[in-house]
């Protein structure tokens, strides 16, 4: 089983950069599995983030608490994405963050001493990670951007078009976190949405 999610890092992995036989026996060695139970922590505030993440099975997600401990979600997981503290990570600064398993979940993670030997190594490694942090970036942008000037509706409808089949999976209070609304403004989003498609 360990190999088989190792597995679908080498295979997301290959979506994108050239690895030869021997270039994936390194990352093979280097790389390590954790399975998480729901609800358990990866990582709280006054930690350093030392690894990227990647989910090879389950969900998981990245929130903070506020001064008031209203949780506050700014990123959702599932199979096949990366959950990290990038800022953490970059800066080795103490965390601000929890990542928390929704589900049962098998995060496969290379330690940074691991990355930065493999960025020499591999060179195609170091193209791969650049390229996700580029996209990272983007996509805060975007996100911030749209929180700024999108109506509440239109973010729910890019929410599910962006996770397919996860309100199934993931507890609405959660989703209406990610959103910025209340589990019951929630209802009524997805009442509209609903109504719309029939």
């Amino acid at each position: 089983m360990q190999e088989n999610h190792v597995e679908v890092l080498l295979t997301h992995l290959k979506q994108t950069i050239v690895l030869n036989e021997q270039e994936i026996q390194r990352i093979s060695e280097v790389v390590e599995l954790v399975s998480l139970k729901r609800k358990e922590l990866l990582l709280q505030p006054g930690q350093l983030s030392q690894h990227m993440r990647f989910i090879a099975q389950g969900s998981a997600r990245c929130y903070y608490l506020d001064e008031n401990s209203q949780e506050h979600t700014l990123q959702i997981g599932i199979e096949e994405w990366w959950i990290n503290d990038l800022y953490s990570f970059l800066t080795q600064r103490e965390s601000k963050l929890f990542i928390q398993a929704i589900e049962p979940a098998v995060i496969v993670q290379i330690s940074r001493e691991n990355l930065e030997q493999l960025y020499t190594e591999i060179p195609a490694i170091s193209t791969f990670f650049r390229l996700k942090i580029q996209s990272a970036y983007v996509a805060l942008q975007e996100r911030t951007i749209e929180n700024m000037s999108t109506d509440v509706y239109t973010r729910y409808q890019r929410f599910i078009k962006e996770y397919r089949n996860i309100e199934q999976r993931v507890p609405q209070y959660m989703i209406a976190s990610y959103l910025g609304v209340t589990p019951e403004f929630l209802s009524y989003l997805k009442k509209k949405h609903l109504d719309s498609l029939s």
